[in-house]
């Protein structure tokens, strides 16, 4: 806790270890909507790019990350794609 008891923010993610934890932190439930779902990749890409630039030791296992994710995210996309057609 920071002074007067508030809680110290926490600053911009610099590595990839904390890229991961915050991923985890904010993965949505099973039960989550498709769109809820793919918002989170595309946060995940947004951010392991990010990483990638930033974090010279893990630069190549960070666009790793940000590609596996793109692909889940276009795996998401086609779902709704595909219920929006049969509808």
């Amino acid at each position: 806790m920071g002074v007067g008891g508030e809680t110290a923010k926490p600053g911009p993610l610099r590595t990839l270890m904390q890229a991961h934890e915050e991923l985890v932190r904010s993965r949505p439930g099973g039960d989550a909507s498709l769109a809820v779902w793919l918002a989170y990749y595309q946060r995940s890409v947004t951010l392991y790019e990010q990483i990638a630039e930033i974090d010279p030791f893990h630069g190549l296992e960070a666009r790793y990350w940000a590609q596996r994710e793109r692909h889940r995210a276009e795996e998401i996309v086609a779902r709704i794609k595909a219920q929006r057609s049969r509808q």
